[in-house]
């Protein structure tokens, strides 16, 4: 069943992801793609380079690609794009998107400088695709405002440092519920690979470690 739910997500390295479905290819963060099918919908959680790539991006837009960023994504891309802040929600390719809080809690480059500060407005995504509700964490602590977040996957960092540790993301898992949790930044040097196993036995909920394409 666990299995089942993931089917239509493909892991590319980190925190990118190509989630196929109601006809729509759709990208998350995509960074150091090797590659594959044009997207019909890209979404950019914010500006820092292992998310926001424009020669990825680049890579799998086409004429009618629509691209959905924060606002501090958008300013590094061209042509158009739907800029989002936490708490928006669009319709997007028939896709509602709900663009939600990522930010540090605990993880700082400087004392009390978070390397994701809540006043940056970066955002995870909450989106439904296939018939499945899913939840794209982005950069982030484990937040009170995950509280609220109900859906059937959620793609949760697992790595630390810049990001929840795999004991944070276990906690953060037991407060979302999801029917199933998935792993990310990690596996593209941010991380190791040893951390989703870490994930995986902490969880209360069942975990898919999906395999980096």
């Amino acid at each position: 069943m666990t299995d089942k739910l993931v089917s239509n997500i493909h892991w590319l390295g980190h925190s990118s992801f190509r989630i196929e479905g109601d006809g729509l290819v759709i990208y998350i963060d995509p960074w150091q793609l090797k590659d594959g099918p044009q997207a019909d919908l890209i979404l950019i959680s914010h500006d820092h380079q292992d998310h926001c790539s424009p020669d990825d991006v680049a890579k799998i837009r086409g004429a009618d690609t629509a691209v959905v960023a924060n606002k501090s994504a958008a300013a590094k891309l061209t042509g158009s794009i739907e800029v989002v802040a936490p708490g928006d929600e669009v319709m997007v390719k028939g896709v509602a998107i709900s663009a939600v809080p990522a930010y540090n809690i605990n993880k700082f480059r400087s004392p009390g400088q978070p390397f994701h500060p809540q006043a940056a407005e970066h955002v995870g995504f909450v989106l439904t695709v296939g018939g499945r509700r899913i939840y794209f964490a982005g950069d982030t602590d484990h937040i009170p405002e995950m509280k609220d977040i109900k859906v059937d996957v959620a793609l949760l960092p697992v790595s630390g440092t810049y990001v929840m540790t795999a004991v944070e993301a276990a906690e953060a898992a037991a407060t979302i519920q999801p029917q199933v949790a998935v792993p990310m930044h990690i596996g593209r040097g941010i991380g190791s690979l040893d951390e989703a196993e870490t994930f995986k036995q902490k969880a209360p909920v069942p975990v898919v470690v999906l395999a980096m394409e």
